[in-house]
């Protein structure tokens, strides 16, 4: 009789859960795989604002809470005994240019395989905001095997252009499941009577409140919107460190009951529906989900041209600068436009992209295995 093949174990780090955008395509990925042949056990900070998925658990994820990152010599020593007891074949990082610390771990601890993904790339002026970033990069080659990326610009930047140039670097799509974008008419219809959106025109930003993502420059072009266009409303989805601020902001400028906090959401595909048009006027982004769910929701957006060309797989999207004087008057342009998604948003439907991944992890994985055990 045929001995059951185990799964394939893949340890998966990544910082802190808060139902953002690298936390869900990870876990995208996860729902998709097959997980007869592949598994993944999740490592996250205990600082972390959200819990773990049940689904997840359900499926067979499991979930290690770890010291935070902050507390460098803990964290370490949690990862390492986790590692060492597990026998990992693949470590996969997700902390950007800090993957070098669990990486470094999974070094010392005999993990053949160790991947750092890069899922983002600072803004020009960022080196005075957080030059350890700058200095991290540096190593970003030392401990891993293997490199990722969610974007050509997000490949560069971690890796440098000889490196992905020459082939050495994957880019995982940043890819969804397009059937989530599809909620009913009575879920939409039961939201907006929830938020009091009917007769509105609703301006959207999904995301953490963060300096990246650029809520203040926002705030200015609603404030440009409103004074337009009276029954326009700002439905901001997300949570973060300057939320506070935000709030003040909204005040100080005479927003008040036109600006409405949703706060951190599980299932941000509801809320796209509720949108007219959304507005990303990002600092700084590896690729930017948001710009891709919006389109894939078919609500279309006005971003900032940070946001990769990559991002742009339909004719709903108005690319501008930050330093443009005309994002409202974009809005108004493109609020009614029918959303068509073109060939390229093939490439971030999960039924697709999953394959590519799944086929990756289980080459290294019997490489591994025929020359190691």
């Amino acid at each position: 009789m045929e001995s059951k093949k185990v799964p394939i174990r893949i340890a998966q780090v990544m910082g802190k859960l808060w139902a953002g955008g690298v936390e869900m395509v990870i876990f995208n990925y996860y729902r998709a795989i097959d997980k007869t042949k592949i598994q993944f056990d999740f490592f996250y900070d205990a600082d972390s604002t959200v819990e773990p998925p049940q689904d997840l658990i359900d499926m067979g994820a499991r979930f290690y809470k770890i010291p935070p990152y902050q507390k460098l010599p803990q964290y370490m020593r949690a990862l390492r005994s986790y590692f060492i007891k597990n026998h990992y074949l693949i470590v996969h990082s997700h902390i950007n240019t800090l993957s070098v610390f669990p990486l470094l771990v999974a070094w010392e601890s005999h993990v053949p395989i160790r991947i750092a993904h890069n899922h983002s790339v600072p803004s020009g002026n960022e080196f005075r905001r957080n030059g350890l970033k700058y200095f991290l990069r540096l190593f970003a080659k030392v401990f891993s095997t293997d490199y990722f990326a969610c974007s050509e610009k997000a490949g560069r930047w971690m890796f440098g252009n000889r490196t992905y140039e020459s082939g050495h670097v994957l880019v995982v799509k940043n890819a969804t499941d397009f059937s989530r974008f599809r909620p009913s008419q009575k879920d939409i219809e039961k939201m907006k009577k929830r938020f009091g959106l009917e007769d509105k025109l609703v301006v959207e930003h999904v995301g953490r409140f963060t300096y990246a993502k650029n809520h203040e420059f926002l705030l200015d072009v609603f404030s440009e919107i409103s004074n337009k266009k009276e029954n326009a409303v700002l439905l901001l989805v997300g949570d973060g460190e300057l939320h506070q601020l935000i709030v003040d902001k909204v005040k100080e400028k005479g927003l008040d009951g036109k600006v409405i906090f949703a706060g951190q959401v599980s299932n941000p595909e509801l809320y796209y529906s509720l949108a007219d048009v959304l507005v990303i006027p990002s600092v700084f982004e590896g690729l930017s989900l948001v710009t891709i769910e919006s389109q894939i929701a078919g609500v279309p957006a006005v971003i900032s041209d940070v946001i990769p060309e990559e991002a742009i797989i339909s004719n709903g999207i108005t690319r501008l600068k930050l330093t443009d004087s005309n994002w409202a008057d974009a809005v108004f342009e493109i609020v009614d436009r029918k959303v068509v998604l073109d060939k390229r948003s093939t490439e971030y439907d999960i039924k697709y992209a999953v394959k590519k991944l799944e086929d990756w992890y289980l080459k290294k994985g019997e490489i591994i295995c025929q020359k190691y055990l």
